[in-house]
C-alpha cells in the first residue's frame, strides 16, 4: 500500500527541499501519481491549481523566501471544508455541483505556510458518522484491508495518509472524526484544544463539539502541522531529526512515567475487545488506573450533538429528505426528537464533568486510554460484538470533544492483523506534554 509518501517524514521532506535534493514540483507529482482511485480517498483533485502552488513554492524558496516546514508540501483537505473555486460537497446530494467561494481559515493558514493544496478528500455524509462508509461518493476504503472501514467521518484523509498519497492532511473532529481514521488506517490523528485551530469556512456538525485537526504518519508530523496552524513557521527544530520515519509496523516502546512531565494515568475503558484493550495498556504498564464517568460524558455528547445537528438540518431534513443517505436521515429524525431540556440539562452536565476531569489533571499530566475499542469492520456491517459500530467508534474519542480538551491518536502496533491507536489526553493549551508524550513511546 507504499506510496510516495509512506516512511517519510516532514522534517526529512523539508530539508530535501532546501537541499535542493527535492522542489514542490516533484513532490507534487509524486503524490498525483501515488492517487489510488480504487481507495476512493479523494473526491476531487486540483491539479492545476496544485502545480500553480508548487511552481509558487518553488520559487520563493529559490530566492530564500522561507515560509516554513510545510513549504512546498503537498496537503488534503477534507470535503466540509472549504477551498476556494473546488466544489464542497460533503458527501451529499444536497450539495452536489457547489463549489466555494473563499476559503475556509484553516486553509488560508495552509498557503501562508506555503502548503500546496493537492485536493478534497471523502467524508461520511456531513461528517456525521465514525465509520466513513455513508456518502453520495461511496465508501472510503482502508488501506490495511480493502474490504474494511478506514473510520470517520475525516475517512479520505485518514486514507490518503496512511496510503502514503500525501504526508499530511486537515480534518474535522466532533466526536472523534480525526483520531478514528487516525487509529483505524495506523497513523497518527491530532485534535487540540477548542478552538485553537480556527473553524471559519468550515460546514459545522456541531458547533459546541467541532475541531479541525490534522491525520499525519506520526506525532511529530503532527506537531509541525499544528504549530504551522496556530502560530509562526518554524525554521529551526522543525527541520532536524530523523530523515525517515520508524517501519510502519513498528509497535511504541512503553511511556516512562517517572519522567518529567510524565505523570500517566490509565483511563479505564468500558466495553471493549479485550486484544485491543491489552494492547494498548501494554504501552503503559506502571500507569495507575483510573476511572471517569465515560458513559454519563457520552450520553451529553449525544444530546448536545443532536440537538445541534438537527438545527443545522432542520430545513434540509423537511424540505427534501430524499437527498440524505437513508442512515444519516434516520440519524437526524432521531436527533430532532431531542428534547429542549435534556439539551440544556447536557450543557449544564458538561460543566460537572470537566471539573471532575480537570481534577484528575491536576494529578497527572496525561491521560491514556485506547482510541478505539474494536478494529476496523467490514465495510457496510452495522454492528459487532460490542454493539452498533457508530456508537461504538465514538466511545471513548468522544468525551474529549465534549470537555473540548486536546487528544491525539498514535499508532500502537495491530490486533487481530489490524492497526489500533493510543489515545494521549492533556489539559487545554498543554498540547506540547502529548506531542512529549508521544515522542517517549516512540523512542523509549
Amino acid at each position: 500500500m507504499g506510496g510516495f509518501f509512506t516512511g517519510r517524514t516532514l522534517a526529512g521532506i523539508a530539508r530535501g527541499l532546501r537541499s535542493g535534493d527535492e522542489s514542490p514540483a516533484g513532490l507534487l507529482a509524486g503524490a498525483l501519481e501515488s492517487v489510488d482511485p480504487d481507495l476512493n480517498a479523494f473526491v476531487t483533485l486540483d491539479p492545476e491549481g496544485a502545480e500553480a502552488a508548487a511552481r509558487r513554492a518553488g520559487e520563493e524558496l529559490a530566492a530564500g523566501f522561507d515560509r516554513g516546514p510545510l513549504h512546498g508540501v503537498p496537503v488534503a483537505v477534507k470535503d466540509i471544508i472549504d477551498v476556494a473555486g473546488l466544489p464542497t460537497g460533503m458527501g451529499s446530494a444536497h450539495f452536489d455541483g457547489h463549489v466555494a467561494e473563499a476559503d475556509a481559515l484553516c486553509v488560508t493558514m495552509l498557503r501562508d505556510a506555503g502548503a500546496v493544496i493537492v485536493g478534497k478528500t471523502g467524508t461520511h455524509e456531513f461528517a456525521y458518522g465514525g465509520t466513513g462508509d455513508v456518502s453520495v461518493n461511496g465508501p472510503v476504503r482502508n488501506p490495511h484491508d480493502r474490504e474494511r472501514m478506514p473510520g470517520g467521518s475525516s475517512s479520505g484523509s485518514g486514507a490518503a495518509v496512511a496510503a502514503g498519497m500525501v504526508p499530511l492532511a486537515l480534518g474535522t473532529d466532533t466526536g472523534g472524526s480525526v483520531r478514528i481514521p487516525a487509529a483505524f488506517c495506523g497513523i497518527a490523528g491530532f485534535k487540540p484544544s477548542y478552538g485553537a485551530i480556527p473553524a471559519g469556512g468550515v460546514f459545522p456538525l456541531a458547533v459546541s463539539f467541532d475541531h479541525v485537526g490534522v491525520l499525519a504518519a506520526s506525532a511529530a508530523d503532527c506537531r509541525v502541522a499544528y504549530r504551522a496552524l496556530t502560530g509562526p513557521a518554524l525554521t529551526g527544530p522543525a527541520l532536524t531529526g530523523p530523515a525517515e520515519a520508524a517501519p510502519a509496523e513498528a509497535v511504541p516502546a512503553p511511556v516512562d512515567e517517572g519522567a518529567p512531565h510524565g505523570r500517566v494515568a490509565w483511563i479505564e475503558p468500558l466495553e471493549i475487545d479485550p486484544d485491543v484493550e491489552r494492547a494498548v495498556r501494554a504501552l503503559f504498564p506502571d500507569a495507575p488506573s483510573e476511572r471517569i464517568d465515560l458513559p454519563g460524558i457520552r450520553a451529553v455528547f449525544r444530546a448536545v450533538q443532536d440537538a445541534e445537528a438537527y438545527d443545522v438540518h432542520a430545513e434540509r431534513v423537511a424540505e427534501a429528505p430524499g437527498l440524505f443517505q437513508p442512515p444519516t436521515l434516520e440519524r437526524l429524525e432521531r436527533a430532532g426528537r431531542t428534547p429542549a431540556w435534556r439539551y440544556l440539562r447536557a450543557l449544564r452536565e458538561r460543566e460537572r464533568y470537566a471539573a471532575e476531569v480537570a481534577g484528575l489533571l491536576d494529578r497527572y499530566d496525561i491521560l491514556a486510554l485506547p482510541t478505539l475499542p474494536i478494529t476496523a469492520p467490514r465495510i457496510g456491517e452495522t454492528a459487532g460484538p460490542l454493539g452498533p459500530h457508530v456508537p461504538a467508534v465514538v466511545s471513548l474519542t468522544c468525551p474529549w470533544n465534549v470537555l473540548g480538551l486536546p487528544a491525539l491518536s498514535v499508532p500502537a502496533g495491530t490486533v487481530h492483523g489490524l492497526p489500533v491507536g493510543a489515545q494521549l489526553v492533556t489539559r487545554r493549551g498543554a498540547e506540547s506534554l502529548l506531542f512529549a508524550a508521544a515522542e517517549r513511546l516512540a523512542t523509549a
